[in-house]
């Protein structure tokens, strides 16, 4: 039996393989699908992507299949509600900072700004083909993330900005063996 070449983090767990061999790395240009990955960037912060993989379908049923419409109606019993649910992370901080992503995600589109137009055109509109040793955060991210703050995100500093660019397909960084590096 051939063995499958896939980047280092994804070769030994399950669950990690099927996410990094259907998902990671793969060009996101739905703006709904955007946002609410880089959500889930934020709850990963300080945890495991695994974590927040096996938690995932609980964080969508908890912040309405993370439409943001829905979410920036949330009060602050909504958060109460949500600080005490066992199924998800029970940041505060983090679930805070959904409610008022979703609010900033509703404020670009009110203005004309799709978050998916606006996002690729960082870029120049294809993915970054990185090769080497990858970097936790980048001065396209450094930026990226400045610029999210100014429209009223938060929880999106250039590490969370960077790992979800490379989740999102926005930077390949598939080792140059992987099988999946032509993905971008």
């Amino acid at each position: 039996m051939e063995e499958i070449n896939r980047c280092s983090w994804a070769r030994d767990d399950v669950l990690m393989q099927q996410y990094h061999d259907r998902e990671w790395g793969v060009p996101l240009t739905d703006s709904r699908a955007l946002w609410e990955k880089l959500m889930l960037d934020g709850f990963q912060a300080g945890l495991s992507w695994r974590i927040i993989l096996k938690k995932r379908e609980a964080l969508r049923q908890a912040f309405c299949g993370f439409e943001p419409t829905l979410v920036a109606a949330f009060t602050a019993e909504d958060i109460e509600r949500l600080v005490v649910n066992p199924e998800i992370i029970r940041s505060r901080s983090k679930i805070t900072a959904v409610v008022n992503n979703a609010r900033a995600f509703l404020r670009m589109q009110a203005a004309g700004e799709d978050f998916s137009s606006w996002i690729w055109s960082r870029i120049g509109g294809k993915p970054i083909q990185h090769l080497g040793p990858i970097p936790t955060s980048s001065p396209l991210s450094t930026q990226i993330s400045k610029e999210l703050k100014q429209r009223g995100f938060s929880f999106v500093g250039p590490v969370i900005v960077y790992a979800w660019m490379e989740a999102t397909g926005l930077i390949n960084s598939h080792h140059p063996d992987c099988f999946r590096r032509s993905v971008g």
